[in-house]
């Protein structure tokens, strides 16, 4: 499928984003703490380079799935100085708020357990500390003083951090109240 004209810059502005934010926090930054090295397995535990492997390579399509939903439905990025001109609440949306900061944390990781590496598995709660964080500081109150009412029900009934179980179909009563 073609790309619009109105898609492109959207689109070209999340490659970008993707590069250089995401590609900062799961790519450089292992690297620099790791040198992709793999460590010797942690004792009869070579299990866990699998898992780890399992891990990234799950992270990965998260991540680019929830971009791509960025800007095709929502007809932005997802950096915070190219904001999507509406609500993007399908996809893995309908069962978690944040698919890309936990696609993000899932690939660091995977890459700690597949490198054996302590200070990468160290970074990871450094990384999910500060994604907390702004998600509560910034990305909440400006996504409610954008979307109003349409976002304070979609908070209601998704929940930030553990996925639901069934997809939210973007009806019904709230079901989750993780917006407090």
């Amino acid at each position: 499928m073609a790309t619009s004209r109105k898609q492109l810059p959207p689109a070209l502005g999340s490659i970008l984003f993707v590069l250089f934010i995401p590609g900062t926090v799961v790519g450089l930054v292992p690297w620099l703490l790791s040198h992709w090295e793999p460590g010797a397995p942690w004792g009869d535990l070579a299990l866990l380079r699998w898992l780890g492997a399992a891990l990234f390579l799950a992270g990965m399509p998260t991540l680019l799935e929830a971009v791509g939903r960025f800007v095709r439905q929502g007809r932005g990025t997802p950096a915070p100085w190219m904001p999507t001109e509406r609500l993007v609440a399908t996809g893995l949306y309908r069962f978690v708020r944040n698919p890309m900061y936990l696609g993000v944390l899932s690939m660091i990781v995977g890459q700690g357990l597949f490198f054996a590496s302590i200070p990468v598995l160290c970074y990871a709660p450094v990384v999910a500390c500060c994604f907390v964080l702004f998600v509560h500081l910034y990305e909440e109150p400006t996504l409610g003083r954008r979307y109003g009412e349409q976002y304070l029900i979609y908070c209601l009934n998704v929940p930030r951090w553990l996925p639901r179980w069934t997809p939210w179909n973007g009806n019904g009563a709230a079901k989750h109240n993780d917006f407090q």
